[in-house]
């Protein structure tokens, strides 16, 4: 059986001026990295504003084993389906990041017969969004550093710095550190923190700005310190505004790909969902609506993560309304759900089968409560059995449930065109009424609690004494009105990475809470989930390789 980088390294791709020609942009509007990979212009983005807006598809998931279920993939197969059909469908998707590429998910540029290509180029360094982000993030803390260094008119205190520095690996060392040690003239010794760049509230915010005038607003709205008299300091503040816009400029430009079908694919930013808001940016998401018929665009991890995030926030801040969201389900991870360990996930288990579909359970209950038509997908497994399949199908139609099977790893678009029929069935006859779980205007504490309680089935919330006294400055300072970001494991409706399945009688426990005030939201950090990730014992990174004549081998 071919591996994912060989199918990706075997494939015809097509001029990347092709693919645009075929959505009708013209060579000027393009700015090329090489033959297979473009940005698009800030013209062609105005030149757009008057067409009409088709149709939103959300793709998200249950509860995920370690290795992922396949989301991606099954959004790539969806697009390469709606081709087959001969609808006008486009992709917005996110960014790879290389944390969980030399972790333990590898790459996230789909799989099998649905991906993104060119795949190394997309889970590497692509087209230098990542790297801009993380020089305008560190530009700001270097300049931070250096105020307080040069005399310190601010009068920031040292003690209450809150920016962090990023870098986009899994690096746990960095999580705490010390930084100014030395001479003099080396800075003020003060205690530091790294997260990954995909944390980075310079990534919400290249996300969610509109254009160079919000994106400018937002990051000067970023709080990166508390002076002496406890009151916010800004980039404004340092005047750093000009300078991480200028790192930003080209990173602000969808970039555009294909898939192995050569469907057009807008690939652009990328949050985590699990510690950040997990959705690609408003303004891939706003042109492919204008661009296509279709857009399919998918919110990262389960559905308690990702897609509540997306219809919480990114869709409420950028005005969009998704008409249709498809679940992703697994039978590996339903039976991860239901307790049977990893090593047997691939052997026919009903009971376990039956004990962790109360995951998905949960995940339809939730879902409708935006108001959103939804289809469950199983994406198909070579080790799934047919008792299995017809357990998870029967289920849902209990559920009263749309289903369809997906065999897009094995079969490209032809494995999709069930669940693209059906999406088009659901779009011709189900009418959204998508809204957002809470008002704005609620207290935040009143957003967590309702996230913690109808979205994980908590009982209630527990704040430690420093969560309690930052919510507390939060409503002081007039953020109350911000949305919620919770920082969460993925692998659980609770914030306990070991209660799978639809947990009960459980608290959740907020251990921190901040403002990402340029992004327009409030991070909740529950539990002992971790803004910097750490590596496994066996990294990915130990099977990467490139041969002699530089082809990338062991990414997957």
């Amino acid at each position: 059986m071919k591996t994912d980088i060989q199918i990706a390294q075997e494939a015809s791709m097509l001029p990347i001026r092709d693919i645009a020609a075929g959505l009708g942009i013209a060579e000027d509007d393009l700015e090329l990295y090489g033959r297979y990979k473009a940005k698009l212009s800030d013209h062609y983005m105005k030149s757009l504003e008057k067409e009409k807006d088709g149709k939103l598809i959300l793709v998200t998931a249950i509860n995920p084993t370690p290795a992922g279920e396949g989301k991606t993939t099954v959004s790539v197969g969806l697009g390469q389906a709606f081709g087959r059909l001969g609808k006008k469908a486009i992709l917005a998707l996110r960014e790879p990041s290389l944390g969980p590429c030399f972790g333990i998910k590898g790459g996230a540029a789909g799989g099998g017969y649905s991906q993104v290509v060119p795949m190394e180029d997309l889970n590497l360094h692509f087209t230098g969004d990542f790297h801009a982000i993380t020089s305008a993030n560190n530009l700001l803390a270097a300049l931070l550093d250096n105020h307080i260094q040069q005399g310190n008119t601010l009068q920031i205190d040292p003690r209450q710095v809150v920016w962090k520095r990023c870098l986009d690996m899994n690096d746990r060392v960095l999580r705490n550190v010390v930084v100014g040690l030395g001479a003099k003239a080396d800075g003020f010794v003060r205690e530091d923190h790294f997260v990954i760049t995909v944390a980075s509230e310079i990534m919400a915010i290249l996300c969610l700005a509109k254009d160079m005038t919000d994106l400018k607003d937002r990051l000067g709205r970023i709080i990166v310190a508390y002076n002496l008299a406890g009151e916010p300091v800004t980039a404004g503040d340092l005047q750093a505004v000009g300078a991480m816009a200028a790192l930003l400029k080209d990173a602000m430009k969808p970039n555009l790909v294909q898939t192995l079908e050569h469907t057009p694919a807008l690939v652009h930013g990328g949050p985590f969902a699990n510690i950040a808001h997990g959705c690609n940016s408003v303004r891939a998401t706003a042109m492919g609506l204008k661009m296509a018929d279709y857009v399919i665009t998918e919110a990262g991890f389960g559905a308690d993560l990702g897609a509540e995030k997306f219809l919480d926030i990114k869709a409420p801040m950028a005005g969009l309304h998704p008409d249709c969201l498809v679940l992703v389900a697994t039978v590996r991870a339903l039976k991860y759900n239901g307790g049977l360990p990893r090593e047997q996930l691939t052997e026919e288990n009903l009971e376990a089968l039956a004990r962790g579909i109360v995951n998905l359970e949960k995940h339809i209950e939730n879902l409708h409560r935006f108001g959103l038509p939804i289809v469950v997908t199983l994406n198909s497994f070579v080790t799934d059995t047919p008792a299995e399949t017809e357990l998870i199908h029967n289920f849902c139609q209990k559920m009263g449930c749309d289903f369809a099977l997906s065999e897009v790893w094995a079969r490209g678009g032809e494995g999709g065109i069930p669940l693209a029929r059906k999406i088009l069935e659901i779009l011709e006859n189900k009418k959204s009424s998508y809204q957002p779980l809470y008002e704005p205007s609620l207290p935040i504490s009143e957003k967590i609690r309702t996230i913690a309680e109808k979205i994980y089935g908590a009982d209630g919330v527990d704040y430690s004494p420093a969560a309690r006294r930052q919510l507390q400055k939060i409503v002081d300072m007039g953020m109350d009105h911000f949305a919620v970001c919770m920082a969460k494991t993925q692998y659980s409706l609770s914030d306990d990475a070991k209660k799978l399945g639809r947990p009960k009688h459980f608290r959740i426990n907020v251990r921190e809470i901040y403002p990402s005030a340029g992004a327009g939201f409030v991070v909740v950090v529950l539990g002992n989930i971790m803004t910097m990730p750490g590596l496994p014992r066996i990294p990915a990174a130990n099977h990467i390789d490139v041969t002699e004549d530089g082809v990338i081998t062991g990414l997957f």
